[in-house]
Formats: C-alpha cells, structure tokens, sequence
C-alpha cells in the first residue's frame, strides 16, 4: 500500500477499462491524484473522435467516486501534459497504467531520473477486453462497436 499514488488519463465515455485501471489505484494507494485530461491537452492528443467537455468527464468521475465511497480520498487535477504531477519532488509514490500507457510511464521514470528524483514504482493494470476479445476503448464505443461494459452492439464483417 503506498500513500500517494498517481493515475492520469481523458476518461471519456467513462468505461470499464477505466473502472479497472481506478479500482486499481484505489487498492493500492490511500489517496489517489487521478490527473483528467483538460480540454486543450485532450484535443492536442489526436484522437479519432469528438471528447467530452472537461467538465461532464469530471462530473461522472466525481459521480463515480462518490458511487464507490472513495471521493474523500481522491484529489482529481487538471491534466495539461503527459506528466502532470509526476515530475515533481512531491509525495507521489507510485503510478497506475494501462498496459497500452506503460511506455509513458517508463518515460517518466526517465525523466525522473534525469532530474535527481527517485522512481515511481509502475503499476500495470491489463487492458480490459470486449466480448470479441479485443480491448474496450473509447474510441470503440464512440464508434458504435461496443458499449461502456464492452459489449458488441454490432456485428463485425466477415473478412473477405
């Protein structure tokens, strides 16, 4: 169990792989820096699809927390970059991932390590898979491929 841990990302269309990656955080830190993507850092992200207005990801995560009891230990930040607060001399102890954002944090580690600053320990959570066993994403589900718990809300085409 580590007092400070750290979680970041843009949690649109608030999915399961995301529940799993914050449940994560939340069994292995007493308090939880969950770092939400501005509107600014999530548009210079390239991603294929439309983002949710910062202030409705904050609202269903906040919902969210309160849901789970933990709102009184989690401090949620605006994220403007990768790092947030991941490079400071702070009292973060560890960071939680996915499998797919491993190599950032990896970098952070780097960085870290560059600037005189001991490492995170890394916490890799795997990807959370849909029923056709491909990973849940936003993307999918903005797509219409699955819904937030990953089930298929259409069938894929059969291979030529």
């Amino acid at each position: 169990m580590f007092r400070v841990v750290a979680v970041g990302g843009t949690f649109d269309e608030l999915h399961r792989g995301h529940r799993a990656l914050l449940r994560r955080a939340f069994e292995v830190g007493d308090h939880v820096l969950i770092g939400l993507s501005s509107d600014e850092f999530a548009g210079r992200m390239g991603k294929p699809h439309e983002v949710a207005p910062y202030e409705r990801r904050l609202r269903e995560l906040r919902a969210l927390l309160t849901e789970w009891g933990v709102d009184g230990r989690a401090e949620i930040i605006p994220l403007n970059d990768p790092y947030g607060v991941t490079l400071s001399n702070g009292h973060v102890e560890a960071i939680i991932v996915s499998r797919e954002t491993e190599p950032k944090a990896r970098e952070i580690n780097e960085k870290r390590a560059a600037m005189g600053l001991p490492p995170l320990q890394i916490i890799v959570v795997e990807m959370v898979l849909a029923e056709d066993g491909l990973p849940i994403s936003t993307t999918r589900i903005r797509r219409g491929e699955i819904d937030r718990e990953g089930r298929l809300l259409r069938r894929p085409l059969p291979h030529a």
